[in-house]
């Protein structure tokens, strides 16, 4: 069972707000609605199944609006490659640096397959899994090869795993359930990764009679050790501005969208059995002072203190690196000296139960 931490609501909160915008058409999801576990899967399934496709060579045309990157005129967003967190160790143009052949890493992109093409047995220009842009992204083409067809799962640090330029991994698991090779990207792609092969299983689910099987998945089904993996993924990455964006930019492409960005609790809903309308209950509490200053403490007081998750993000979704310290039926927030005068957002919950989301205002 993977717990669900308060971040995901709080996520959805933000989707109100200008940074984490989705633009999701009026009704879209309505199907689906007061539904779980195999009966939103289907309703899901059913609502994004009326997609059409590039051919396997528009790809290359789609990835400059599906991913370019934000910080440079024209260059990729590979994932497999590229850390926003860190300097990049090389980048890549559109057109000018698209594969042909490769010797090593950082020579060209290529279009990778998150659900490797051979666990779906397609060739086909054509062929829907093929060229579904919702799991195909622009990657190294040499880590691209490198991953192959391995799984994604956590790598041990023991025994000389393979490390890419931006610290990606490929050797043995270490992920319960599974002990053969596998690829593990790094840190911040790990739930885009995790809600592209949710979207891929709820989608091909009917039509999957000549796919193979793998050590991850039997057909387009999810193995129990990866569906617990990828839940855990999906909560500890939430989905990112990047993500959104994507998804927008296929939509317009496509016609169809990846559930899972747009609503992450849709994962718990259909794969986690301890979800529950029961464990989104809400926590009460009081706090003070608001607005507050830099340097200045907020106290948060309830009479469940000791069990409160608290966590402060911006405008934009990111999470703010503070320290909650509890004492009694209070909990206290230091605000750093060197976060900026604005508007921020505390999200409070008990685990388990929905978070409340409360506006802080920093002067």
């Amino acid at each position: 069972m993977v717990m669900r931490k308060s971040v995901f609501i709080s996520m959805l909160f933000f989707g109100s707000l200008v940074c984490l915008k989705a633009q999701v058409p009026a009704g879209y999801y309505n199907s689906a609605n007061g539904l779980t576990g195999q009966a939103l899967f289907m309703a899901l399934h059913n609502i994004i199944s009326n997609d059409v496709h590039t051919e396997y060579g528009g790809l290359w045309n789609s990835f400059k609006s599906t991913d370019a990157r934000t910080d440079s005129t024209n260059k990729v967003w590979d994932i497999y490659s590229y850390s926003p967190n860190t300097p990049p160790k090389y980048s890549y143009t559109f057109t000018t640096d698209q594969c042909g052949t490769y010797d090593g890493e950082g020579d060209c992109y290529n279009r990778e397959h998150l659900w490797p093409q051979s666990w779906f047995n397609e060739s086909s220009n054509t062929s829907k899994p093929r060229t579904d842009l919702h799991h195909i992204y622009p990657t190294d083409g040499w880590v691209n090869g490198q991953r192959g067809n391995n799984p994604f799962a956590k790598v041990k640090t023991s025994g000389n795993p393979q490390i890419f330029k931006n610290g990606a991994k490929l050797g043995s698991s270490a992920t319960p359930g599974y002990t053969g090779m596998a690829y593990e990207p790094v840190d911040e792609y790990k739930g885009d990764i995790a809600r592209a092969m949710f979207y891929m299983s709820v989608r091909y689910h009917d039509e999957d009679q000549n796919w193979e099987s793998s050590n991850m998945t039997d057909k387009s089904v999810l193995k129990p050790w990866a569906i617990t993996l990828l839940l855990q993924w999906h909560q500890e990455d939430p989905v990112s501005q990047k993500e959104i964006s994507r998804n927008d930019s296929i939509y317009v492409i496509q016609h169809n969208r990846n559930p899972f960005v747009d609503n992450p609790d849709f994962a718990f809903m259909i794969w986690d059995p301890s979800w529950s309308v029961n464990n989104h209950e809400s926590v009460s509490y009081s706090i003070s002072p608001n607005p507050v200053k830099s340097g200045g403490t907020i106290r948060i007081a309830s009479a469940d203190a000791d069990k409160l998750n608290v966590e402060m993000y911006d405008l934009c979704g990111r999470k703010i690196d503070v320290q909650p310290m509890s004492s009694g039926t209070v909990i206290e927030v230091t605000i750093p000296s060197s976060m900026q005068q604005g508007i921020y957002f505390m999200s409070i919950a008990t685990a388990g139960q929905k978070p409340q989301v409360v506006k802080v205002v920093v002067n």
